[in-house]
């Protein structure tokens, strides 16, 4: 669990540079029962995903301690325009490593953001790989959003947020991917509200943390090809592992499919622009005909860079190519 003191601080100090992202009933989503269901969208927040939480936040406690003259990330694109974002706000070099064929609307996110951008690798892990080594030759602040300390204060914010929009919220829906919204979250949910159910979403063609979270054993894929390339990750980190077994009540599996059906649900239904990790916790709720529902449920809209091409799959009703 995050350190509640971490949490707070990291709170303070983003309250000077973000407003509160709205949480929006969803009345198509409350599938009859009465229970009332919302959406985090933190969809709307700058970069288009929440991702800039963690990064401007750590970062900056980055410079506060060491400094920083460039800061190096990989990415499959929001990580990667968070670093870009916080790197400008803080006035240092950004070089950003992303998998060969990374989503089109992302890459040009980080160029319009001024980063270097760096092409390596089929898949995040390639994309890591490379990061790191950029960085233990060059001396630069390597921002790992799977393994750095402060990223999963920044996320936690979101948590805070949610209980003090909703405060009898009991269960809140987040997508996973390299795990530090997840534990941020949970975190601060839990430490105002210990019962409130917190769910992970993962997509099926990348279920390395849904692996691991059962067995409790670190559990790698070979590959992670899905079209929600913000939970494409194939390569847990032991100590994400034991964090989200603590911190988590439930994981899920969610298709291809689902998570395009989502998307054209939100967008019709609630005029909200989702990506597939965006949509995934979305894709669960609607795909769920066992949900216990315990009371007001947030699902987290964590993204709204899609490409166009999905979307028109989206909207038109194609099957995944890779699906």
């Amino acid at each position: 669990m995050i350190d509640w003191n971490e949490i707070q601080e990291a709170e303070r100090f983003l309250r000077g540079h973000f407003a509160l992202s709205r949480l929006v009933p969803a009345p198509s989503l409350v599938k009859g029962t009465g229970v009332p269901v919302y959406l985090k969208l933190e969809s709307e927040m700058p970069t288009g995903s929440f991702k800039p939480r963690g990064a401007l936040y750590a970062l900056s406690r980055q410079m506060e301690r060491a400094g920083a003259n460039e800061v190096v990330a990989s990415s499959t694109g929001n990580h990667g325009a968070a670093v870009a974002y916080a790197a400008k706000l803080r006035g240092v070099r950004a070089t950003i490593f992303l998998p060969r064929n990374a989503n089109p609307v992302k890459r040009g996110r980080i160029e319009e953001l001024g980063a270097t951008l760096m092409e390596q690798g089929e898949d995040s892990t390639d994309a890591c790989e490379a990061a790191d080594q950029y960085a233990q030759r060059t001396g630069a602040f390597f921002l790992n959003d799977a393994s750095d300390p402060d990223v999963p204060a920044g996320a936690a914010t979101i948590g805070t947020e949610i209980v003090s929009q909703l405060p009898e919220v009991a269960g809140v829906w987040v997508p996973i991917g390299d795990t530090a919204l997840i534990r941020g979250i949970s975190s601060a949910v839990k430490h105002f509200r210990p019962r409130a159910r917190i769910v992970g979403v993962l997509a099926e063609q990348a279920p390395a943390y849904y692996l691991s979270w059962k067995s409790g054993q670190t559990t790698p894929t070979e590959t992670c090809k899905t079209i929600a390339d913000g939970l494409s990750t194939r390569t847990p980190l032991a100590e994400n592992v034991t964090s989200i077994r603590e911190l988590v009540d439930e994981v899920r599996l969610v298709s291809e499919r689902a998570m395009l059906e989502a998307i054209r649900f939100l967008l019709v239904n609630e005029h909200v622009l989702a990506e597939p990790s965006g949509a995934a916790s979305a894709a669960a709720w609607l795909s769920s005909s066992d949900t216990e529902l315990h009371g007001p449920t947030v699902l987290l809209v964590s993204g709204s860079n899609i490409a166009e091409e999905v979307l028109q799959r989206a909207i038109c009703g194609h099957e995944p190519a890779n699906g």
